[in-house]
């Protein structure tokens, strides 16, 4: 396991914006931004900028959902998941070190007093939900990058307006959502291990309603606004799955309802590798930006070469 220096500081960020000498980060550093309502995060969120990020150059931050992998009323629980999801146990922190890029993780919570309600996959109950922490988390992580800009800028760190978002598991399904839903911020994205299952450009597909999150039939009327499939289909994307892969959410009431597992179940297979076969050729045939990818001998985890092939995908959109 890797050993980082890590600076643990809350806004505001003196220590940073005082010292302008240095043209790079010298250590691995991790900044807790708490909640601002009046900003329009509800939730604290995490960024770490590793060593070696460069000053006063534009650059992209990365954004990865974070995914507790299961529910809890303790926010410590979410919060020491997303710490760790940050700087060191994930696929976003990897890309982060070898890219020298920042990392924005948000702190969204995945209550045990609502099991149903996904949070960290972005899921249908979470687009309804009132409760001031769980609403419109897509939006709250919006409000969360415009934060990040402003905090990242004041450290010596200048950042376009659009990022890159990259998930697993869960955070996959929330990235692959949000792409759908705000299409117009993402630069490039990537995405492994989401049981098979991708939302689909569709209305309707096999005489099925194909609803958030399985498709767009009601989006217009969720997100006042159509969809912008144009714009989604040009986002550079890199989707994986491991070919031993079973991690199967659709058959589990939290991530999906009885209506969404039967639509999916009748129309795009009732196993993981058949979905993922069927989506991909679903995708590539609506001629959506994706370089897809299976793993030999791996399951629902991640190794060292998807690892390094995610972070070579991220090195091109950082060039281009």
């Amino acid at each position: 396991m890797r050993l980082f220096s890590l600076v643990f500081l809350l806004v505001p960020l003196f220590t940073f914006s005082q010292n302008p000498v240095s043209e790079s980060f010298q250590k691995d550093s991790l900044i807790i931004i708490k909640s601002n309502t009046s900003k329009g995060f509800n939730n604290s969120y995490v960024l770490f900028i590793p060593k070696g990020t460069l000053k006063n150059k534009l650059t992209y931050l990365l954004v990865e959902p974070n995914n507790t992998g299961k529910t809890s009323d303790s926010l410590m629980i979410h919060k020491k998941s997303a710490i760790a999801l940050a700087s060191i146990s994930s696929v976003g922190n990897n890309i982060s070190t070898n890219l020298k890029i920042p990392l924005l993780v948000p702190i969204f919570p995945r209550p045990n007093s609502k099991p149903l309600v996904y949070t960290h996959a972005l899921d249908r109950d979470v687009i309804f939900e009132t409760d001031e922490k769980l609403e419109r988390l897509d939006l709250q992580l919006i409000a969360m990058i415009k934060n990040a800009q402003d905090v990242l800028n004041d450290c010596g760190i200048l950042i376009y307006d659009k990022f890159f978002m990259n998930g697993f598991s869960a955070s996959a399904t929330f990235t692959n959502r949000f792409l759908f839903i705000h299409p117009e911020k993402v630069k490039a994205a990537a995405m492994g291990g989401l049981n098979g299952e991708l939302m689909l450009p569709f209305k309707k597909y096999k005489n099925k309603e194909f609803n958030y999150p399985l498709g767009i039939n009601d989006f217009k009327k969720i997100f006042n606004k159509e969809s912008n499939l144009n714009r989604l289909k040009e986002i550079p994307q890199y989707i994986y799955m491991g070919l031993e892969d079973q991690n199967d959410a659709v058959q589990f009431d939290d991530a999906y309802n009885n209506i969404e597992r039967n639509t999916i179940n009748s129309t795009l297979g009732n196993n993981v590798q058949e979905r993922w076969i069927n989506c991909q050729n679903i995708y590539k045939k609506e001629n959506i930006s994706v370089q897809f990818k299976t793993y030999d001998k791996v399951g629902h985890w991640t190794t060292s070469t998807i690892n390094l092939n995610v972070s070579k995908f991220f090195l091109k959109q950082l060039q281009k």
